[in-house]
């Protein structure tokens, strides 16, 4: 069983029980934490081959756990989950260390199925569909997001908005 072991890092109660069922039905030893302060003792007692991160806990950054997971054991496949996707935030959690990032609504299939992909795909079709301009910002407000560790207020100053405006953008979840 050390080789199904799942720490579960999600600020949302409800979505991480549902997780940890699905993966304990699948035969995974799960462990939940619902903050980052919460991560060196789990991993005290615990040692993971699997990790699922969420990119926003709570007023922190999964990006720190991603980064301490993979520290801790290169070999772990870490898989970041995230209502805020963008490319900024899709490449720096990469650069740390997780094994693929998707974003919400995910099940524990499309979870599954990212563990076991390895490496890149050089065949994907590289032609996209031109970007619009409400792609260009939220990718710039996720860039700033992730350069100031998710601190809203932060983020609002850099890019000339009132702190309240930006919370309404977040809100939006974007969609292309």
């Amino acid at each position: 069983m050390a080789d199904r072991r799942l720490l579960v890092i999600e600020d949302d109660q409800e979505f991480a029980r549902t997780l940890s069922r699905s993966f304990e039905r699948r035969g995974y030893e799960v462990r939940v934490i619902h903050e980052v302060t919460a991560l060196p003792d789990a991993l005290a007692g615990f040692a993971p081959g699997f990790a699922i991160v969420d990119l926003r806990l709570n007023a922190s950054s999964g990006l720190c756990c991603v980064e301490t997971l993979h520290a801790h054991d290169p070999a772990m496949k870490i898989v970041v989950l995230t209502g805020f996707a963008s490319i900024a935030t899709a490449v720096e959690a990469i650069k740390l260390g997780a094994t693929n990032y998707l974003t919400k609504p995910s099940d524990s299939d499309d979870i599954e199925r990212a563990f076991g992909q390895g490496g890149g795909d050089a065949t994907v079709d590289i032609t996209a569909p031109p970007t619009t301009i409400k792609t260009l910002e939220w990718e710039h407000i996720h860039q700033t997001l992730a350069e100031t560790n998710f601190n809203i207020s932060e983020t609002a100053r850099r890019l000339g908005m009132h702190r309240r405006t930006l919370a309404r953008k977040l809100d939006k979840r974007h969609m292309r």
